[in-house]
């Protein structure tokens, strides 16, 4: 009998290309001072960094010029890089472009569109759920996606890159106050259930009036204003 055709060979597999290595070491610290494992205040070494990454200085030091431009941190030669702890003046800045850019955006919302209805839904039981695991990090990272979806339907590709610009700050400001007061998780998910209420309601005042208080609250715990 004539053999059998063997199956035909398989492609080899593409191995998994890995990011540069400046990369890995700049998103291994942002990250980190994001999520504030590396808080302000801390000095960072560039071996240290180095070792962390698995990834020789050269690459550590391009990483930490970008994110000193970003503004996370700050190069002494020949000691490290401060991570720069969040200004009042920075929570200030960011609070005012928030509510400029959140309350128009909430009253654009209205009339609203199914889409967004059920996008805002999504998130927040997304929100709900990654609350409920106590990822911190994670819930802001939701969290601010639930109020840039909003911005983004308002239609102003100008105000939407403006703020994306803030969400480097926000992920930081909006960490840093859950540690403090974990009840801010829940008043948080309750106040999106709020904010998408009156959304769907079609009540543009109401939502930017939501807005006004959530994030009104925010700039109160950040400074340590716990009333």
């Amino acid at each position: 009998m004539p053999a059998a055709p063997s199956a035909p060979a398989k492609p080899p597999t593409a191995p998994v290309k890995r990011p540069p290595a400046a990369e890995r070491v700049y998103t291994h610290i942002k990250e980190a001072v994001l999520d504030r494992r590396y808080e302000g205040g801390t000095l960072l070494t560039e071996g240290d960094l180095a070792d962390a990454v698995g990834v020789s200085r050269t690459p550590v030091r391009e990483a930490l010029l970008r994110l000193e431009v970003e503004g996370l941190i700050k190069l002494y030669p020949k000691k490290g890089a401060l991570v720069l702890a969040v200004s009042a003046q920075e929570i200030k800045d960011v609070v005012e472009t928030r509510l400029l850019v959140e309350e128009f955006a909430a009253r654009r919302a209205v009339p609203t569109t199914p889409q967004l209805v059920a996008r805002l839904e999504q998130l927040l039981e997304e929100q709900r759920q990654l609350a409920e695991a106590g990822d911190l990090a994670a819930v802001a990272v939701k969290d601010r996606c639930f109020h840039a979806e909003i911005v983004k339907h308002a239609g102003n590709e100008i105000l939407s890159r403006l703020y994306d610009q803030l969400r480097d700050r926000q992920l930081r400001m909006g960490v840093a106050v859950m540690e403090a007061h974990p009840g801010r998780i829940e008043a948080n998910v309750t106040e999106h259930g709020e904010l998408l209420d009156a959304i769907r309601a079609g009540d543009a005042e109401g939502a930017a009036l939501v807005v006004r208080r959530h994030v009104g609250r925010v700039r109160e715990l950040v400074r340590g204003e716990d009333r």
